[in-house]
């Protein structure tokens, strides 16, 4: 086991606490209902043909810590990875992505992601944790300029490890369960949203969130300084305990691929929070870094600069942020 860099102290920084990994993105030129018989998915045996494919940079961690840092923050993703991260490290590194936080398991593949996109885009997704299942073997730093902080998918152990050392550090933090949800229970969740200041889901998850905790979202709002639900091309909401507040959505000049979509918004909303934007602004700039990924093929292949996020906000809302 070995650390990637010399661990530093820097000031204002967000810790994005999250999945490295290694994207295998596929695209089904048809839509996956128009295969799958409903009456024989007890003995599902389908295959799709494929004849785009790409490999790419990902993982939550890897993902919030780009945007945030397109934005101008200091972001940084700390994760365990595999002797396989060579070329992903050159990618950081020609990105300006801090790699600190990073711990590399020297008899470990990183995270691996095999993601097929019908037409509908709708996914397919079949994930191999390799290293990241030893998400715990990195603990929160402290004293080392960190304002806030981020418990995004991750090994098991480790999101509630992680979630624990923010609290104990006054350390604010977003849950945000995302794929990772079937891994807890309820009572699980439940600690998660105790112990966190925001906590950030799509629709779909914020749904299975309130299924498994038998709580409403204003429940769960009551207990944060606030839920975000993100919804798609129909935008978000943001539930505090006074309000609800809708958020348009932004528009994208084209729709290429929503891998990374949700992980982008995450980014924008860290910034947003940092920068105390108030939740009107932070939620638009948010779904703004959503639109701008959407517009391109995979996660990080977005070479926008903060001043062209500017530009686009004015020119979408009418506004600077």
């Amino acid at each position: 086991m070995s650390t990637l860099q010399d661990k530093r102290n820097q000031p204002n920084s967000a810790l994005i606490c999250g999945s490295m990994a290694f994207d295998t993105i596929m695209v089904f030129p048809d839509q996956f209902k128009n295969h799958i018989l409903p009456d024989k998915v007890h003995m599902l045996n389908v295959s799709f043909f494929v004849p785009e494919l790409r490999r790419e940079f990902g993982g939550c961690a890897g993902n919030i810590a780009y945007n945030l840092h397109l934005l101008g923050e200091t972001a940084l993703p700390m994760a365990t990875v595999g002797k396989d991260f060579a070329s992903y490290a050159d990618w950081m590194t020609k990105t300006g992505v801090s790699q600190d936080y990073l711990t590399v398991l020297d008899d470990e593949f990183t995270g691996q992601a095999y993601i097929t996109t019908d037409t509908d885009d709708n996914q397919i997704t079949a994930f191999h944790p390799g290293a990241m299942g030893q998400a715990e073997l990195n603990k929160v730093p402290t004293g080392a300029g960190i304002t806030i902080g981020i418990v995004s998918p991750d090994g098991k152990a480790g999101m509630i490890e992680h979630a624990e050392q923010f609290l104990a550090a006054g350390i604010p933090f977003i849950f945000d369960p995302g794929q990772g949800m079937p891994m807890f229970d309820g009572d699980e969740l439940k600690a998660f949203i105790q112990q966190a200041t925001w906590v950030t889901l799509n629709d779909y998850e914020a749904a299975m969130l309130q299924d498994k905790t038998g709580l409403s979202a204003d429940e769960i709002a009551a207990q944060v300084e606030a839920l975000i639900i993100t919804k798609g091309a129909e935008g978000s909401v943001i539930y505090t305990e006074s309000k609800q507040i809708d958020i348009p959505p932004a528009k994208a000049v084209a729709l290429i691929d929503p891998t990374g979509c949700g992980d982008a918004y995450r980014g924008g909303l860290i910034y947003g929070l940092m920068n105390d934007l108030g939740w009107e602004k932070t939620g638009r700039l948010a779904g703004l870094m959503g639109a701008i990924k959407i517009a391109h093929a995979g996660t990080q292949n977005h070479l926008v600069t903060l001043d062209d996020i500017k530009a686009q906000y004015v020119e979408q809302f009418g506004e600077a942020f």
